[in-house]
């Protein structure tokens, strides 16, 4: 049997999910997971284990309104008689519709991922929330010692150093009688996302409650989650800076371009800069995509397909065969094309001038240094189809075995043309 929908006004669509377990299990969405077509709140999960479900989806941000929920619960009590065994399960704005309609649906087991206690800023201030509270949808319906029942084991799972998660747990600890609380520090409002898990899902909604057991399984699901690392790394890189470091090195992290706001990116590649060597298997780790301005560095080659050089030992340039090049990179320095410019090489990241004086000696010269006594810079000359090295009125000539001088003369051999490397 297809699932179907069977019961819908203006605020939920009720969906029948037939299955074969002894459970009947109340599936409620939250503000993420609102009603889109029958899908059914953790429908995977579920169904994986063939839980007869009753998904409760919102089609707005009203926490499901009393009018509502009466109507629905006309609607599914044939189906409820069914089964002696009820038990609701869901998260946040779901999670508080489970806690506050678990006496009506009869339920032996609720739990509830980061529940709100009410959304009326008169009951709890919180100002994720409250900007939804209307007052015909949600007046007077905070949870109350008649909304729960004494046969119903309530499971809690939340941050408690959240803040306003933390307000509204307290308010729910004073009106639920049977009470289990599974604390998930450092994850915010996040835990429905963390602690997805079909197989925890499974332990929740039908194993004895075992507070050890449910720890340990929680922290098998958190530290295969995403979700949980990104909370993690927001709560703690302002107090513990080395803290991403470790998370790096010890975890095969996968995240999507996506997954943090640029904001936190920002901070996460600081603290990385300022921290460790940053490698690109780092960044890839944690979802940052990066292009660095491509820089292409045009080799001068002269008529005879050699690249230009100044070479470190005979402080002259010549040219060479790319072979020779990058065997002896140390000592053959590249002189790339530079539009119309002063000559200049790059040695250990730092810019030199090639310079030359009357009698054809040539020097390196720092940038910001002043030029020696008698020296000026080669420049080079660019043209429609080539480019020249002159000095003063004479320009650098090639030979066929990688040799220079300048003459007075323009020629084949004192016109280089450019290739990428």
């Amino acid at each position: 049997m297809e699932k179907q929908i069977i019961f819908e006004d203006e605020h939920i669509r009720v969906i029948w999910m037939p299955g074969q377990s002894e459970q009947l299990i109340f599936s409620f969405g939250d503000l993420i997971t609102r009603a889109k077509g029958n899908n059914i709140n953790a429908e995977k999960s579920l169904a994986k284990y063939q839980f007869n479900v009753i998904g409760i989806m919102p089609k707005e941000r009203s926490w499901f309104p009393h009018k509502s929920m009466q109507a629905m619960l006309i609607a599914i009590a044939p189906i409820m008689e069914k089964f002696k065994q009820h038990i609701a399960y869901a998260g946040s704005m779901g999670g508080y519709a489970a806690i506050k309609y678990s006496q009506q649906l009869a339920c032996q087991r609720v739990v509830a991922l980061v529940p709100q206690y009410s959304i009326d800023p008169q009951d709890v201030d919180d100002p994720r929330y409250n900007m939804f509270f209307h007052k015909d949808n949600n007046h007077n319906m905070r949870v109350t010692t008649q909304d729960v029942s004494t046969e119903c084991e309530y499971i809690i799972v939340y941050d408690p150093y959240c803040v306003e998660d933390r307000r509204h747990y307290e308010k729910l600890k004073a009106v639920l009688p049977n009470l289990h609380t599974l604390n998930l520090p450092f994850t915010g409002h996040d835990a429905i996302a963390i602690l997805a898990s079909s197989e925890l899902l499974n332990d929740f909604l039908t194993r004895e409650f075992d507070a050890e057991f449910f720890y340990q399984k929680m922290r098998q699901v958190k530290k295969n989650s995403k979700f949980y690392y990104r909370k993690v790394i927001e709560n703690l890189l302002p107090r513990h800076r080395f803290a991403l470091g470790k998370i790096l090195k010890n975890n095969h992290l996968a995240l999507d371009q996506q997954f943090f706001d640029n904001k936190l990116k920002q901070s996460l590649v600081r603290e990385l800069l300022s921290n460790k060597q940053v490698s690109q298997q780092d960044l890839e780790k944690l979802g940052i995509q990066f292009n660095l301005p491509q820089e292409n560095h045009n080799h001068l080659l002269d008529s005879f397909g050699h690249a230009l050089v100044f070479n470190a030992i005979s402080q002259n340039i010549e040219s060479y065969t790319f072979d020779a090049i990058n065997l002896n990179h140390k000592f053959l320095i590249p002189i790339y094309a530079q539009h119309n410019a002063l000559v200049r090489i790059l040695v250990n990241d730092e810019v030199y001038l090639i310079t030359m004086n009357d009698r054809h000696v040539m020097k390196l010269c720092k940038v910001q240094d002043p030029l020696g006594v008698g020296m000026h810079p080669l420049m080079l000359k660019k043209y429609s189809d080539y480019y020249v090295i002159s000095y003063k009125d004479l320009n650098l000539h090639s030979n066929e075995f990688g040799a220079t001088e300048f003459s007075q003369h323009l020629d084949e051999q004192s016109q280089f043309v450019t290739q990428i490397d």
